[in-house]
């Protein structure tokens, strides 16, 4: 397995645990976790992760910057990639 699906497996699985985390902690009305390190998780590769597991136990989902903003980060990096990969295929050395 390469190192980057073990990051992508490692990043998702925090995102999801955070996310839970902070789904818990609204309810009990106990510390959250802020708005701005669920985005960052979202950018260093946890957004689908996010994006679903918010949709799965209905957290934030009201929340507009999340639910376009995830959604973007989503389709941003599919582009980026697509984009990398070509490159790296494409590379003649």
């Amino acid at each position: 397995m390469s190192f980057f699906v073990i990051y992508l497996i490692f990043i998702s699985v925090v995102t999801f645990c955070v996310t839970v985390y902070d789904k818990i902690a609204a309810k009990k009305g106990s510390q959250r976790i802020p708005e701005k390190f669920l985005f960052t998780l979202a950018f260093f590769g946890g957004s689908a992760s996010e994006y679903f597991t918010m949709r799965i136990i209905h957290h934030k989902t009201l929340h507009k910057s999340f639910m376009i903003g995830l959604p973007l980060i989503i389709i941003i990096q599919t582009i980026l990639m697509f984009i990398l990969i070509y490159f790296i295929q494409n590379v003649n050395i």
